[in-house]
């Protein structure tokens, strides 16, 4: 009797756990590597902002008229958007799939509608990136971008967000994940987690209205806002402002990673992973702080500029996982 009520999951009126999920190598390891494509995606995004290589092409969905534009692997500018377009598409074709795959398979409601909310920002993400080509000519009275160009500070927020989604839902796929809850995590800890994502994205989006505002050297000095040793701008305009937004939320973003951090390794109850990611996030946090001062000190170099932006997604998801870890659902019943 006790064997066989063990095998039964709760009744849904309780409400206190999502029904079972078994463990799928296949739908694991594709969810997985749908999460890492959507980097090659950033990376090219990232560096063909970097290059300045965005209106490489006047069209949009094909390159020049084709989707193998004459002499696009000869030339920077057209390898990288071209580069950029094509990973896009197949990121659309791993959404598709993710998001069939986990309808007809996946019995927790909350993960298929990850994957449905996944697509839809795959699709959001394509006609913003068209229209950013096809708007481009267009000036918007008052302001120095075209509405083309403005179209790039959403685009590259929404990829930030695709990311964590398809994180969530790889995650939700893996075995740590199926196995249980995580115990003994308190409440305060998991609040100040869930604070250390909006601080990371919040600096994301300040980040993507600078960078797409050609505001990366309106402070060409670093550490200090003035050649001359001066912590605050000697004159200040809007791009000033935002270069200057940035790096004092950066400070703000490395007081609270450290916190966190330390408070993860004081807590005695707390998982080898969660240490291991809250030892990631301090790792992160060095590298990032080295590129940003490299990419002014070196005048915004390209290849700078592009693993600051990627070790900035790479913070933003291992913070919203290191949240997520903490807040793991109880299983209804053992995995078939």
């Amino acid at each position: 009797m006790a064997s066989s009520a063990t095998t039964q999951p709760l009744p849904a009126s309780t409400g206190s756990a999502p029904a079972p999920a078994a463990y799928r190598p296949a739908l694991a390891w594709f969810a997985a590597a749908a999460a890492a494509w959507v980097y090659l995606v950033v990376t090219m995004g990232a560096f063909t902002t970097s290059i300045g290589a965005g209106m490489a092409f006047p069209d949009w969905p094909l390159s020049n008229g084709s989707i193998n534009p004459e002499g696009w692997l000869r030339d920077i500018y057209m390898f990288a958007e071209h580069s950029h377009r094509l990973f896009g598409m197949v990121m659309g074709l791993l959404a598709i799939s993710t998001a069939v795959w986990l309808q007809k398979r996946e019995p927790r409601a909350w993960v298929r509608r990850l994957g449905w909310t996944a697509l839809a920002i795959v699709v959001v993400q394509g006609v913003i990136g068209g229209k950013r080509v096809l708007l481009d000519s267009i000036a918007v009275p008052g302001f120095d971008l075209t509405l083309g160009q403005m179209l790039t500070i959403p685009h590259g927020i929404l990829a930030q967000v695709y990311v964590c989604v398809l994180l969530a839902v790889a995650v939700s796929q893996s075995r740590a994940w199926l196995a249980g809850a995580e115990k003994h995590v308190p409440s305060a800890l998991r609040r100040a987690a869930i604070a250390l994502v909006l601080l990371v994205t919040a600096q994301l989006v300040i980040a993507a209205v600078m960078r797409h505002n050609m505001a990366g050297l309106a402070i060409p000095s670093f550490p200090h806002s003035t050649r001359e040793g001066g912590w605050l701008p000697a004159a200040w305009d809007f791009r000033v402002a935002i270069h200057f937004t940035h790096r004092a939320m950066a400070l703000v973003l490395t007081a609270a990673i450290l916190a966190l951090a330390v408070a993860v390794w004081r807590q005695a109850a707390a998982s080898a992973g969660l240490r291991r990611l809250a030892a990631a996030l301090v790792l992160l946090l060095g590298v990032q702080i080295c590129l940003g001062a490299a990419t002014v000190l070196t005048y915004r170099d390209p290849y700078y500029t592009t693993g600051h932006v990627i070790v900035g997604a790479l913070t933003l998801a291992t913070a919203f996982l290191l949240a997520l870890w903490m807040h793991r659902p109880l299983r209804a019943s053992p995995a078939a």
